[in-house]
């Protein structure tokens, strides 16, 4: 085959530095955006976000070419820079992230999901929100370790 073809798309999710509630609405489209333009900066697409006051949802679609330890670690670096000039300097995201492969036929349901971050956070806490999505994605975590 002489030519690659992949579609890598990821639901990313990251919080605020001890999940302060940073992100208020005058905040949050011009974070938004930038997050997006980061993104593209990092040649990437982002798909979908959404979020609360103290964490954000991306889905996302990355590269072959793109290592995602660095893109994440950019991403990140980057956005809390431009967040925290516009917040003067009272801004940071957690250490870690979490992120999951979607494929191409759950694409709709993670855009709804993240969409509605409002309606599903009414009655589900980010840490419970958090554990559900390591579940559903079969990942490994001692809870000791989780939120430090």
């Amino acid at each position: 085959m002489p030519h690659t073809y992949t579609n890598f798309l990821y639901h990313i999710v990251f919080s605020t530095k001890e999940r302060i509630p940073f992100i208020v609405d005058e905040l949050k489209p011009r974070l938004y955006d930038y997050i997006g333009g980061t993104i593209r900066g990092l040649d990437g697409v982002l798909l979908e976000i959404g979020g609360m006051p103290d964490h954000v949802h991306l889905l996302t679609k990355i590269k072959p070419t793109v290592k995602f330890s660095d893109f994440m670690r950019d991403l990140k670096a980057n956005t809390s820079k431009r967040a925290n000039e516009i917040t003067n300097g009272r801004f940071e995201w957690q250490d870690g992230y979490g992120a999951f492969t979607v494929g191409e036929s759950q694409v709709e349901s993670v855009r709804r999901y993240i969409q509605n971050q409002q309606e599903h956070h009414r009655g589900t806490s980010f840490e419970d929100e958090f554990k559900d999505l390591l579940h559903k994605s079969g990942v490994e975590y001692d809870e000791r370790f989780l939120w430090h």
